[in-house]
Formats: structure tokens, sequence, C-alpha cells
């Protein structure tokens, strides 16, 4: 954000907005800390809306005093900000950053997260081709739960102000390998949500939480990376004949040296690889359920320790009677 020393004055520096760097450093670490393939950009998008946090231009507009017109996050423009070089605090110019009398690129505020962060932020968001898809339903079981017949997924059926339900709807609608599924099963939402809640909580309840925290290690292969890009702007420069000048020329080998020089120092050092490590957060896992937000949020426990719901119709009488538990 613009910083004005004096109210209405003109712009004094850049700074990080840390409001909304809260919000996107923790999008951030939910999605580098995810090992479930349920977290993504799109998940995150409506996570955020269903909070009311501020998109990018409503939370512009609460900083400069004007109104907010609802804008909503979508998956492109959090996509877009996790992976931008802008950042790392770099000034940038046609998607790219602008580099100094140095060769290096030009710093205007502290980053959100450092190089090697960015990189893993780039794999992580990038698109996954797996079959499935990360449910952005609000439903505690959206995506959780399959069709004991018939293997199918489960769906909510039913209209709002009346019962509804999860139930397999695949051989209605068709779904090969699902032509004999009768009867199909059903049960309302309420009373599966909380046959599912209860056997989880008594089951795991009292289990301390560990938290996935992100290390991105000692980060010198990625400054070396860093360091190797701002030398391929300058070769792409020079092959666009902007250091034609003999004293730009001078500059160009001096500078292109150096930073051949840095990598140099950069290789001789230790590096620690990046990676996930554990640590106590103090809370159970009922402690951490009690406190979620709201069901997406419980959901994405279960997700965490896959579980998994199978729905039997109740004239499956003794043919699974060790698989009517909810999960």
């Amino acid at each position: 954000m613009y910083v004005r020393v004096v109210p209405m004055g003109k712009v004094d520096h850049v700074a990080i907005d840390l409001v909304a760097a809260t919000v996107i450093r923790d999008v951030a670490e939910r999605i580098l800390t995810d090992l479930t393939g349920k977290i993504t950009c799109s998940t995150e998008a409506a996570r955020l809306n269903r909070a009311g946090i501020p998109s990018p231009s409503d939370r512009r507009a609460q900083l400069y005093g004007r109104a907010l017109k609802g804008t909503l996050w979508t998956q492109r423009a959090l996509q877009k900000i996790l992976t931008s070089e802008a950042a790392l605090g770099y000034l940038m110019h046609d998607g790219r950053p602008v580099l100094d009398s140095n060769g290096r690129a030009v710093r205007l505020a502290e980053g959100l997260w450092d190089t090697a962060t960015h990189d893993a932020l780039i794999k992580a968001t990038a698109p996954k081709r797996t079959g499935s898809r990360a449910p952005k339903g609000p439903r505690l079981l959206s995506g959780l739960g399959t069709c004991g017949n018939c293997e199918a997924r489960l769906y909510v059926s039913g209209r709002p102000g009346l019962i509804m339900a999860y139930g397999c709807t695949a051989r209605v609608r068709g779904v090969p390998g699902s032509q004999n599924c009768k009867p199909a099963p059903a049960m309302s939402i309420k009373n599966l949500d909380t046959a599912v809640t209860d056997w989880f909580l008594s089951r795991y309840g009292q289990t301390e939480v560990m938290r996935k925290v992100y290390d991105p290690g000692t980060g010198y292969a990625a400054r070396i990376a860093a360091i190797r890009a701002d030398q391929v702007r300058m070769r792409e420069d020079r092959a666009a004949h902007l250091y034609d000048d003999p004293e730009d020329a001078q500059w160009y080998r001096t500078t292109y040296a150096r930073l051949g020089d840095e990598i140099k120092e950069l290789k001789a050092l230790p590096e620690r690889a990046p990676g996930m490590r554990m640590v106590p957060t103090g809370l159970t896992i009922a402690d951490q359920w009690s406190q979620a937000p709201d069901d997406v949020a419980r959901r994405e426990i279960l997700n965490r320790y896959g579980v998994k719901v199978v729905l039997y119709p109740m004239a499956a009488g003794a043919r699974h009677p060790a698989t009517r538990s909810p999960a």
C-alpha cells in the first residue's frame, strides 16, 4: 500500500498492508501444508468469500475510504497473487521485475515470503489432473460419502425448507455400473452429520493436534535460481541490443560477472532443503472441532485424518453388518 507522511500529501514509500498480508500468508500456508489435495485456490477463494473477507479491490477501497462493491475472491485472482513475483516485494513492469543498476530486481517493500516459498507456491497451485476435484460445497460430508451398493458418490437431495438428505442418485442418473443400485441408500443430512461427528470425536477427540508448518529451508538454491533469472533477463535485454553502447557493454560484463560470483559463493554454503515439520498446538481434535467456524472447516479436519463415509440402505440387513458404522 502507498504510505503518505502527510495526509493527502505525496506518496512517501510503499509498505506491506499487514491486514491483507495476514490473510494471504494464511492462505499460502494452508495450501503448502495440505497433503489431502482438498485445499486449492478455488476452495480458498470460496472460504474467504464465506468469511466475508474483502477481496483485493474491496480492500483497496477500504484503505482509501471508498464504498465497498462486494466483489468476490476468485480462483484466478488468488493464484495470481500467490505466484506473482510482486509478492516478493519487487517493482513490476509488464509482469516482470524491474532491474536496478546492479542487475538485481528492484525491491519496493518487504516480501510476503521468500523465493523458496514462492517457488513452492508455483508448484503447489499448478493445475493437477487427478481425476477428482476438491469439493466447494458447504456440507460437512461433501465429497466424503459413497454408496455402499455401487460405490458412487453421494449427492444432496431435497428442497430447502424440507428434509434434506445425502443419498445415491447414480441409478436414476444413468451412471454405468449403478443400474442395480436398489434400494438406493439415503439419510437425512442432520442425522448422518451427527452420526459421523459422534463417531469421529468419540474415537479421536482427545488426540493432540500437531500442526504442519512449511519450512522453506536455507533458500540458497532458490536464491541461486533468482540470480540466474536476473542473468536471463540481462541476456534477453542484450539480445534486444540494449547494451550496444560501449559503456553499457562494460556495465553488462561487470554486473554479469558479479552475479556469477554470487552464485559460486551460495553454492559453497550447506543447503537445507525445504519441507514440512510438525509442531504441537496444545489443542485436541475435539477443541479444534468446536472452534471451527463452519462445516467446511470441520470437513477439512475429516479430510486431514482420511475419514470416508459409506452409506448402505436399511434393506441391506445382515449382508453388511460390520459396515453400518457411518465411517
